[in-house]
């Protein structure tokens, strides 16, 4: 005699099998999904378009705009100077930045001495690479990806400071992120509608014109 067990039954079996496999996934002991996601932030997707934007990086204790010379970093380019315009280049999932001369071709790096020097490379060495924050007070700082609590900083003459030597809360590490003269990206004009109180009718603004003398 054959028996057959009701539908219901079987569907109670295989969920109660499917409880009993997450079961012992979340059983794992010592899962840091914050260790995963932070080593995710660092690798590199070769599927997603990189970003590239040129910046003039301008310093709050100089006055003035970090420059690639090649080997030698300074901050003190007047605004417009080729040497002060600069490429940032961002290609991971998180916000690890390399940052080169356009006019050089030379990128800012910071060595283990935590001087900062130029070099010409590729840019994917850990000593080229920095993380981009975006401060309280809409300063932006980097800081090294390999050395952790060392950021690019200047002295009030424009002179690098050593990576020892720098906090995310000095004025040195501060910047302000700057497009060229004549390359400030164009904002389209976007037309919107009003209702005139008197009528029903409705109308589109558009941006008023000069008068004819």
């Amino acid at each position: 005699m054959q028996c057959i067990l009701p539908s219901g039954f079987a569907i109670c079996v295989q969920t109660v099998l499917l409880l009993c496999g997450i079961l012992q996934v979340l059983a794992v002991d010592n899962v840091d999904f914050g260790a995963h996601v932070e080593n995710q932030t660092g690798v590199r997707d070769s599927l997603s378009r990189r970003h590239h934007r040129v910046y003039q990086l301008y310093s709050r204790t100089s006055g003035k705009h970090l420059q690639v010379l090649g080997r030698k970093i300074l901050a003190r380019g007047e605004d417009g100077d080729t040497f002060a315009q600069v490429v940032v280049e961002a290609d991971t999932f998180g916000s690890q930045v390399r940052i080169r001369g356009k006019k050089t071709n030379f990128y800012v790096c910071m060595n283990r001495r935590g001087k900062l020097v130029g070099r010409k490379a590729s840019g994917r060495t850990g000593e080229c690479v920095f993380v981009e924050m975006v401060l309280e007070n809409n300063y932006t700082a980097w800081m090294s990806a390999r050395y952790a609590g060392w950021f690019v900083g200047f002295t009030k003459k424009g002179r690098p400071r050593r990576g020892p030597q720098t906090r995310a809360n000095q004025r040195d590490v501060h910047f302000m992120k700057r497009f060229p003269p004549g390359e400030q990206p164009s904002t389209p004009y976007c037309g919107f509608t009003t209702v005139s109180k008197r009528g029903r009718g409705s109308r589109p603004n558009r941006p008023p014109s000069h008068a004819q003398p």
